[in-house]
């Protein structure tokens, strides 16, 4: 679809993120709603955001939001008023040095995965059955994610622990003996399951994915539907993965989601864009912009690389403009997803030093 096509689309698509910024703000800046960082940030800052940023646009008169908040700031500042009183889970981030950045939720995660289900393929994410999650629990909101997504479908998940934190601290200390005997007792785990339990789907990352096809075929064994997170999946992987591993015969849902965004949907894969991963975020929920690393109040143009910055605009949460640790091609909108997408995500500063993905 044209790109003058796909202009009544997009612009019913920036109108309905205009609209659901303001009821965003309206939650998190007024006296009865009210989150008291961002009330007291407004009084601090001579600003009213209720009366200045009426778009999406305005946006940029908030600061880049600082993620060492998270590390510092108490939990309480950020728990709206309207949630007052209500015990709050804790999910941390990656934390792969210092202390983790942490977000406090209630049902965001929930919602997020019910609508990211309406997004999959009813013959390779089957209702009911059985899933399995090779992958991190512990303090992440994924696990609970995933388990949510197999339950909103009918289905119970497996789960397989990986610690990604410890696998990163023995490459970087130059124990690779060690992280290699971690993912085959990882691996040798989720064997046990597929061959004594009926699995129809998997969650996992590329590496153990590709590790784990090297023990049993997954066609054989059942699997029908793979979701594949981790932050880097180049086209080369992709193409890899879909052909060799998975044999063209089993469903590859690329993710890209963290605890503070959510989850992004995919445009469906095809041989002839090179197997070229695009994401687009769940807007209205949270939104991703491609900007100039050097100059990050602009955009990048389309089809150039640049840094992701993420605002999450949810009732839980709110950040405005958070410079992600990762880069991207700005790609066009598509008829599926009428807005702008990232495309080939990976590690920011990849192709300038060496990144370790570890398990991923």
């Amino acid at each position: 679809m044209s790109s003058s096509e796909l202009a009544p689309q997009q612009q019913a698509a920036t109108e309905a993120l205009d609209t659901h910024l303001q009821e965003i703000l309206r939650w998190h800046f007024s006296e009865e709603t009210g989150t008291p960082y961002w009330r007291d940030w407004a009084k601090s800052a001579g600003m009213d955001p209720l009366t200045e940023v009426r778009s999406v646009a305005d946006l940029t008169k908030f600061p880049h939001f600082d993620g060492e908040l998270l590390r510092t700031e108490p939990h309480e500042r950020f728990v709206p008023r309207a949630y007052h009183g209500q015990p709050f889970r804790i999910f941390e981030t990656g934390g792969t040095t210092g202390m983790p950045k942490q977000r406090i939720s209630w049902e965001d995660y929930q919602i997020d995965y019910s609508q990211f289900s309406e997004t999959l393929d009813e013959d390779a994410f089957p209702r009911g059955g059985y899933w399995l999650m090779i992958g991190p629990t512990g303090p992440r909101r994924l696990r609970l994610a995933i388990e949510h997504l197999a339950n909103v479908r009918g289905s119970s998940c497996y789960f397989v622990d990986l610690d990604p934190r410890w696998v990163k601290k023995l490459i970087a200390t130059k124990q690779p003996d060690q992280a290699k005997a971690y993912m085959e007792h990882v691996v040798d785990q989720a064997l046990l399951i597929l061959k004594n339990r009926k699995v129809q789907v998997l969650f996992t990352t590329p590496k153990l994915l590709e590790a784990l096809s090297e023990k049993v075929s997954l066609v054989e064994a059942g699997i029908r539907g793979v979701f594949c997170g981790g932050t880097e999946m180049s086209p080369q992987t992709v193409r890899f993965l879909i052909e060799e591993v998975l044999e063209g015969e089993v469903h590859l849902v690329p993710t890209y989601g963290n605890t503070l965004m959510g989850l992004a949907a995919h445009k469906p894969l095809t041989p002839d864009e090179g197997y070229s991963i695009t994401y687009y975020a769940p807007q209205p929920r949270a939104m991703l912009r491609v900007v100039n690393p050097d100059q990050p109040d602009e955009l990048i143009p389309y089809g150039e690389w640049g840094r992701v910055e993420l605002t999450t605009l949810t009732k839980e949460f709110f950040m405005p403009r958070f410079l992600e640790r990762d880069e991207a091609i700005r790609r066009e909108p598509c008829e599926l997803y009428p807005w702008d997408g990232v495309g080939d995500v990976r590690p920011f500063g990849a192709n300038e030093q060496k990144i370790i993905e570890g398990v991923y």
